[in-house]
Formats: structure tokens, C-alpha cells, sequence
């Protein structure tokens, strides 16, 4: 099975509308994208073969005044297509309902994992009011996904994104498996260095690309890291993703696929690795 296990479904027809669109641009940093009717989701994902979609929702009340999809909206689109799309559930830690919402959405949602971006939520990965959601989230063995690296959205300062202010929960939290989006860039070697150093530690593929993706992925693989770093030392601890609609899929998908890859390690990537972040069997 492949999974794309970083998309945001802001431009799904389904939740999308003109107000929370404008919110979108104005909050997000979106371009000119138009709503995507089933159908065309389906044939994108078809062309790159790729059988399910992690969709992750984001709860800004505190510092935007909204959601980037809801959990609602994301266990919605679940409900009605449970062969394409697996959600995440997000929640604003500063709220004081925090761990309410999340429980709900863990158990009425059927959420698998929790998301959160401590640039655009600001605030840091081991700051005391994210230590109720890392109690839940241990007692529940449900995983964690944070964004990191550069963050495009405006007023989204990169440094609590930097991986190393993620090491914290890393070390206090070992039962939990976090995924620290975009390979944390243009942080990679020191992303490499906390999948060294800590079992629980995850990321994705998802990385900004400014040349093409095939080029992207090459210096991703063979140039930031070691060219046999992957296979030799973490090739469980990297998942196939795209940050949709920020970037297509099957372009990302394509260029991994040209990186001459051995078949278990491309295996493990593009799907095996994510079913197992959130405990199923590869």
C-alpha cells in the first residue's frame, strides 16, 4: 500500500467554501487554488498509485481565530470514502478545553494521531501546556505529527519549528512516535541526528523543492545525507509525503522512485513505515 501521509484537504470540495477559503489565504499563505471535487482527487492520487491520504486538520483559535479543516470536517470526509483517507485530529494547545477536544476526536472521530505546528501555534514542543496532550496521547498509543523546518505561513516564526526544539519531548516521551514533517529542512542533518539518536523519532518527504522533485529528492538522499544514510541507519523512520496541495504527490513520488532505491527500502517508505506510525501492519 502507498500512503501520502501529509496532505491538507483545504481544496476538497467538500469542506470548502468561499469564507473559509479567504481565511485560508489570508492565514495560510494560499494561492489561487479552486475547490477539487472527488473525482479529481481520486485521479491524481490514481496517477501516482497511491491508495490513501493522511488528512491533517489544524486548530488556530488562539492566534488566527479558526481552523485550516476541522477535526469534524476530516473525519467527515473519512466517513464517506474510509478507502482513501485516514484523519488526524489537531487541537490548539493553548485552549483550555485542549485534551477534551482531542479525547473526542480520538474516540467519537476515530482519529489516529494528533497534529500540531508550533510555529503557526505558537508555541514549543516541551512547554507545559502540550505535557496533558503527550499524557493522552501515551495513554491512548495514539502518534504525534509536528510540523517542522521552514513553516510558509505567515506570522509562523521558524524557530519552534527547529527540530532541536522538538528534542525535548523526543527524550521525556520515548513511549510516543513523533513525525517532524518536511525532514525538518533545512534542518536535515540535525533531523538525521534525532532519528540516530531516538527510535521514536519519524519524519517525511515532504520537503520544499526549488529545482524539480526528482532533483530535490537526489540531494535530499545523496547529497544532505549520506548516500547509503537511509538504508544503513533509518530506513524505518522515513514516510512518503507531499504537503498537498502545496505540492503534487505523484511528482515527490516520482522522484523517490528514481533514486534506484532497493524494493524493501521503497517499500518501507511509501507506505509500510506510515502504516506502522500509526500502528497498523505494513
Amino acid at each position: 500500500m502507498i500512503v501520502d501521509s501529509y496532505v491538507h484537504p483545504l481544496c476538497y470540495n467538500a469542506i470548502y467554501n468561499e469564507r473559509e477559503f479567504s481565511f485560508y489565504k489570508r492565514n495560510f499563505g494560499m494561492g489561487l487554488m479552486g475547490p477539487m471535487d472527488y473525482d479529481e482527487i481520486f485521479a491524481e492520487m490514481d496517477c501516482g498509485n497511491i491508495d490513501k491520504n493522511f488528512l491533517m486538520p489544524l486548530d488556530v483559535t488562539t492566534t488566527c481565530g479558526g481552523w485550516f479543516a476541522t477535526n469534524e470536517q476530516c473525519a467527515k470526509i473519512v466517513s464517506d470514502y474510509p478507502d482513501r483517507f485516514i484523519n488526524f485530529a489537531s487541537v490548539d494547545p493553548h485552549r483550555d478545553d485542549a485534551v477534551v477536544v482531542l479525547e473526542h476526536a480520538f474516540s467519537q472521530l476515530r482519529a489516529r494521531g494528533a497534529h500540531f505546528h508550533p510555529a503557526k501555534q505558537r508555541f514549543h514542543a516541551a512547554d507545559a501546556c502540550m505535557d496533558p496532550i503527550y499524557d493522552l496521547c501515551e495513554q491512548l498509543d495514539k502518534p504525534i505529527y509536528f510540523d517542522a523546518g521552514l513553516s510558509w505561513e505567515p506570522s509562523a516564526p521558524m524557530e519552534p519549528n527547529h527540530p532541536l526544539s522538538i528534542e525535548l519531548a523526543l527524550m521525556q516521551h520515548p513511549r510516543i512516535k513523533f513525525c517532524l514533517a518536511h525532514f525538518a529542512w533545512p534542518w536535515v542533518r540535525e533531523m538525521v541526528a534525532l532519528m540516530i539518536k531516538y527510535p521514536n523519532a519519524y519524519t517525511d518527504t515532504s520537503v520544499l523543492y526549488l529545482d524539480s522533485p526528482e532533483e530535490s529528492m537526489q540531494r535530499l538522499f545523496q547529497v544532505d545525507m549520506g548516500p547509503l544514510w537511509f538504508q544503513r541507519s533509518f530506513m524505518n523512520q522515513v514516510l512518503f509525503a507531499s504537503n498537498t496541495p502545496r505540492f503534487r504527490a505523484f511528482k515527490i513520488k516520482r522522484g523517490i522512485e528514481r533514486l534506484g532505491l532497493p524494493d524493501d527500502a521503497l517499500e518501507a517508505i511509501l507506505g509500510g513505515n506510515a502504516l506502522r506510525f500509526i500502528g497498523e501492519e505494513a
